[in-house]
């Protein structure tokens, strides 16, 4: 007689809590607690401070900024073939606030295609300069004379940036750079002669470009903020200027986010297994870390108020020459004050690292928290996984100053809430079911802010592959 083992494929798929047979190896030999393979540091969790937000939103005001669009061009194309989005064109200085869709289709049509490979010289300073170039893809050095006459890397621009577009708003301009080609580039060019012809046929372009022309832009300071007028070295009794601080009448509001799941566990688990390990806190620790592994990815992938879609335009920048160097670094911490930490994905580190070894520098490495870690010029160079790598082997490196004193990047949660089982995480008891499951509902809220754009820069398309 041939005995067969029962199948319990079916009733494994469909179970909705904890096995006894799983549950019975917590409960006999001497053992370790269950182990998780996908907890990692989690430094940005550690690093950031945490305000409460007891309202369940996060309001940050700031001073009027006058700020129009994103400063960047989108393009879209067919093929090899690129163009312009019609309404990208607003960014350029001589046609804000310009929104006739048909004129700025008919302006687009204009521009023309051109590609340039590492090394071209694309415009050199003290020309005559006769167009505005939208960089498509690739990068471009933005190249000046230094102290000594010898040739300096003023900026590296790339897809989306622009120059010659002062060009376009006086009739007889010259490069005052030099921009030279790093990589295989797709660049779209728009001459003034064909912006002329295109003015001709528009009389609404023509008031424009007039106005814009004739009328100067409201007074501000370099972040683009409504001036504060402020008298200085004068003597005697002069007139003093009257001021005011004007704020922004639309300020960015934070709601927080919210990361859950629920947790199941069977009342004969629960009540049989418990010895020496109480079941339902091991199930309720490794639920807790997952939820904590995906709240750090959120804060910093989340296309709403993550970390890498929330940094300032103007705070990206771009790698010289791909690697991630000593240079890069530097220039990114000098786009801020009080930088707390960088943070990466460890084969960024690693990559860094190969190119101070390729240098022969070797920075010393840094306490945080008991811990050694990576450091250059003394901050902290963190890892992080939750950075994504592309397909094409390039990552980001994170730069931000913290705190609301030092007008820093800041966690938000709000502690209280109830059955609260940590600050911020709440584990809440859902009843039992007609098979005798125990339900918890485990919730975490958070989200996070930038207080000012220069708390945060990245330094995008790091190639780590090199």
């Amino acid at each position: 007689m041939t005995v067969t083992e029962p199948d319990l494929g079916v009733e494994e798929q469909n179970a909705q809590s904890l096995s006894t047979a799983a549950a019975r190896n917590l409960a006999t030999t001497t053992k370790s607690q269950p182990q998780m393979q996908g907890t990692t540091s989690r430094w940005l969790l550690r690093m950031l401070p945490w305000v409460d937000v007891s309202a369940g939103t996060y309001r940050v005001n700031r001073r009027l900024t006058y700020a129009v669009g994103d400063g960047r061009i989108t393009f879209t194309n067919t093929g090899a073939d690129v163009r312009v989005i019609p309404q990208e064109l607003g960014e350029l200085p001589l046609l804000r606030g310009f929104d006739d869709d048909s004129v700025l289709g008919a302006l687009a049509d204009r521009f023309e295609q051109r590609e340039f490979e590492p090394g071209q010289v694309i415009a050199t300073a003290g020309q005559p300069a006769d167009q505005v170039l939208l960089i498509a893809h690739g990068k471009i050095n933005k190249i000046g004379t230094g102290e000594y006459g010898d040739d300096t890397v003023l900026k590296v621009l790339a897809d989306g940036e622009f120059f010659g577009a002062h060009a376009l708003a006086a009739d007889q301009a010259i490069w005052n750079h030099t921009y030279k080609a790093v990589t295989p580039c797709i660049a779209l060019t728009l001459s003034t002669r064909a912006l002329q012809e295109v003015n001709n046929q528009f009389e609404r372009l023509r008031t424009h470009i007039a106005n814009n022309r004739d009328n100067p832009a409201p007074a501000q300071n370099k972040h683009g903020e409504a001036a504060i007028e402020v008298a200085s070295g004068h003597s005697g009794e002069p007139t003093l200027a009257g001021t005011y601080v004007d704020y922004e009448l639309a300020p960015r509001e934070y709601e927080l986010s919210v990361a859950q799941t629920v947790l199941r566990v069977h009342s004969r688990v629960a009540d049989l297994y418990n010895q020496p390990m109480n079941q339902t806190e091991q199930q309720l620790r490794l639920t807790i870390e997952a939820l904590r592994e995906r709240q750090e990815m959120e804060l910093i992938n989340n296309r709403d108020f993550g970390l890498l879609h929330n940094a300032d335009l103007r705070q990206r920048i771009h790698t010289r020459t791909g690697p991630p160097t000593p240079d890069d670094l530097d220039e990114l911490l000098s786009r801020r004050r009080k930088t707390r930490f960088f943070l990466a994905h460890p084969q960024t580190i690693a990559a860094f690292g190969r190119e101070c070894n390729r240098r022969g520098i070797y920075p010393r490495p840094t306490e945080v928290q008991g811990r050694q870690v990576h450091a250059w010029r003394g901050v902290p160079l963190l890892p992080s996984d939750k950075i994504p790598i592309s397909d094409r082997g390039t990552s980001s490196i994170l730069a931000m100053r913290t705190g609301e004193d030092d007008q820093g990047v800041v966690g938000l949660q709000q502690t209280g809430v109830p059955d609260e089982y940590r600050p911020g995480l709440s584990v809440r008891f859902m009843g039992i079911n007609d098979q005798a499951v125990i339900s918890y509902l485990v919730s975490t809220y958070f989200s996070t802010a930038v207080l000012v754009p220069d708390a945060l820069g990245v330094l995008e398309r790091v190639e780590i592959a090199r």
